[in-house]
Order: structure tokens, then sequence, then C-alpha cells
């Protein structure tokens, strides 16, 4: 019974880990599969097609990226034969923010953001702490003296507005 009680709590903490890493890099890992699905196979296996895949994606004449996306592509544009080496090798996108993260730390640090605006307090209310004060620090919004977590979620609620801008 132990041993049963023991696999399924290190099964539920594998799921737990694999539910943080799809977060993990997320805009990144947009980014290398948007521009993996411009590409040909035969393509996606030459480096210099490859970075002029990435330097057609993040044109300006491709005007539909967002402010997160451009940020991904002002990061990897000094290092983009860092990015193809692994990208030729048919590396998952996942693995190569990770290793590219190691030339430039900030690359998995960008993120998408929390959408809010459909959740009701309900919803709200079923959110963890970290995650209502996740929201607000990404609306550059501080809650000065919130102790309870309903505070916070009256916080939230009164900074609304600020959730739709994109922009840096």
């Amino acid at each position: 019974m132990k041993f049963v009680t023991y696999l399924f709590a290190m099964l539920s903490l594998a799921n737990v880990a694999l539910a943080d890493e799809t977060k993990e890099c997320e805009v990144c890992v947009k980014v290398m599969d948007d521009i993996r699905a411009t590409m040909s196979k035969e393509d996606a296996k030459k480096k210099p097609e490859i970075e002029k895949a990435m330097g057609d994606y993040c044109s300006e004449k491709n005007g539909k990226l967002t402010a997160r996306e451009k940020k991904i592509c002002y990061y990897i544009d000094p290092i983009k034969r860092d990015v193809a080496q692994p990208f030729s090798l048919g590396m998952p996108s996942l693995k190569v923010c990770k290793r590219i993260t190691k030339a430039n730390p900030e690359i998995c640090t960008v993120k998408f953001p929390i959408k809010t605006e459909k959740l009701e307090k309900q919803d709200l209310s079923k959110m963890r702490v970290k995650q209502l004060k996740a929201i607000l620090s990404e609306r550059g919004v501080e809650c000065k003296g919130c102790v309870e977590k309903e505070e916070f979620i009256k916080k939230v609620q009164d900074t609304e507005h600020l959730a739709g801008n994109d922009e840096f």
C-alpha cells in the first residue's frame, strides 16, 4: 500500500513538473514553432536557410508579431548562428530555447500575459496568491498592505483596465 501511495505521489509530481515546463520559454517556443512552420523539411536542415527564415519572420514587413514575439526576435537576432545549429538537427523548440538561454538568460523570461478579462470573481478565487501577484506585477501594480487573498482579488479586478496593453 505504501508503494502505491509513493508511486501516486511521484506521478502527480511529474505531472506538475510537466505542466510547469509547458509554460517555460513559452514565447520563444511559439516563435521557433512559427519559424519551423514556414520552412520545408529540407530547408530546416540548412543553417543559412534557417537564418534567412528567422530574418524573414522577424522583419518589420511581417507586422502581425506581438510585442513579446518582437522581443524574442531582438534577443535571437545577434545569435542566429547559435540558434540555427540545434534547429538544423531537428531539436524540439523547447530544447532549442533552453540551449540558447545559455547565451542570453532573458530569452526564457519573456512570457505571454495572463488573460483575465473573462474571469469572474469565482475564477480568480480559485487562483493562488502567487498567480494573483504575478498578474499585478505584469500590470506594473503593487498591492501594498495586501494580506488576505480577497484583497489581491479586489486589486486584480480594480486594475482590469491595465490588462489589455501588450506593448512594452
